[in-house]
């Protein structure tokens, strides 16, 4: 694996996991009652960014570091792709 494509990798996964955590814990200002004038009523109430993007940060690392291992490694080859489609 090259640099860039290690890069590119990490990206993917920080975007992929950060969408996957932010509706997990999520109230809307209509849920607590405090709507504020002129947003609507299912914006969410404290989206808490600093803390999804911290473990977003996190479990990208994990899961990239895993990834990368096996690419590098040569746990699974591209030989071993072409032999699982034939």
């Amino acid at each position: 694996m090259s640099l860039t494509g290690g890069i590119v990798l990490y990206a993917v996964l920080w975007f992929l996991v950060l969408f996957v955590l932010l509706p997990i814990g999520q109230q809307s200002q209509a849920d607590v009652g405090q709507v504020t004038p002129g947003t609507p009523a299912g914006a969410p109430h404290e989206p808490k960014l600093k803390k999804k993007v911290l473990w977003a940060t996190l479990i990208a690392a994990l899961i990239w570091g895993v990834i990368a291992y096996v690419i590098v490694a040569g746990v699974i080859t591209r030989a071993d792709l072409e032999a699982w489609t034939r």
